[in-house]
C-alpha cells in the first residue's frame, strides 16, 4: 500500500506533464499556421516570385536555429521565421494554381489536410498506441523522397513528381501519427520541436494534396 499513492502521484505527474506539452504545441500550431498564413496572403499580393532550391537555405537556417534555441525565447522567434518563410514561399504555387485552375483546388486540398491531421491525431490521442517504431522507417523513407525531389527538379519527369508527391503525402501522415504519439508516451517533450515537425509535415501534405489534384483535374 506504501507504493500505491507514489506510484499514483508519478502516473499523474506525467499526465500533466503530456497535457501541457500538447497544449502548448497545438497552441503554438495554431499560430504559426495564422502567421503563416498571413504570409503567404502577402506572398500572393506582393506577387513573391518562385526562388527554386534557393528555398531550401532560408528554410535549413531557420530550422538549425530553431532546434538550437527550442529550450529559449529564440526558439519561438526562429519557429515563426521558419514558418513564415514556407508561407511566403508558398505563395507562387497558390497564385498559379488560383490562375488556372482557380480556388476550389485549393479548398479541396485545404480541406483533405484538416481531414488527415484531425483523423490521424485523434487515432493517436483515443488509442494511445506507441508508434516509436516508425521513426526509423519514416525518417530513411522523407530522406529518399526529398533526394528524388531534388533530382526531379532537374529532371522534371511529371510520373516521378506525382510519385514523389504521393510519397511525401504518405510519410508526412505517419510523421503526423509518430509525432503525437512520442509526445503522449513522453518521447517529445519540446513543445517547440513538436510544433516544428507537426507543421512540416502538415505543410508537406497540403502541398503534397494540391499537385495531386490539380494534376487529376489536368488530365
Amino acid at each position: 500500500m506504501q507504493d500505491y499513492f507514489p506510484q499514483n502521484q508519478t502516473a499523474a505527474l506525467k499526465d500533466e506533464e503530456v497535457s501541457l506539452v500538447l497544449r502548448n504545441t497545438y497552441g503554438l500550431l495554431a499560430l504559426t499556421f495564422l502567421f503563416s498564413a498571413i504570409c503567404a496572403g502577402i506572398g500572393v499580393a506582393i506577387n513573391f516570385p518562385s526562388i527554386g532550391l534557393l528555398t531550401l537555405l532560408p528554410f535549413f537556417l531557420f530550422l538549425w536555429l530553431t532546434e538550437k534555441n527550442k529550450n529559449n525565447g529564440w526558439g519561438l522567434v526562429w519557429v515563426f521565421a521558419l514558418t513564415g518563410w514556407l508561407g511566403l514561399t508558398l505563395a507562387p504555387l497558390l497564385s498559379f494554381v488560383t490562375a488556372t485552375k482557380g480556388p476550389d483546388i485549393l479548398f479541396m486540398a485545404l480541406g483533405g489536410t484538416a481531414m488527415i491531421f484531425f483523423a490521424l491525431s485523434g487515432y493517436v490521442l483515443t488509442t494511445k498506441k506507441d508508434l516509436s517504431f516508425m521513426g526509423g522507417f519514416l525518417a530513411v523513407g522523407i530522406t529518399i523522397a526529398f533526394v528524388a525531389a531534388i533530382a526531379n527538379f532537374f529532371l522534371n519527369i511529371s510520373g516521378l513528381g506525382l510519385a514523389i508527391s504521393s510519397m511525401f503525402l504518405l510519410l508526412s501522415s505517419g510523421m503526423i501519427a509518430w509525432q503525437t504519439s512520442a509526445i503522449i508516451h513522453g518521447g517529445e517533450t519540446n513543445y517547440i520541436s513538436a510544433t516544428v515537425t507537426l507543421f512540416v509535415s502538415i505543410y508537406n501534405i497540403f502541398v503534397s494534396l494540391i499537385q495531386l489534384i490539380y494534376s487529376f483535374v489536368n488530365e
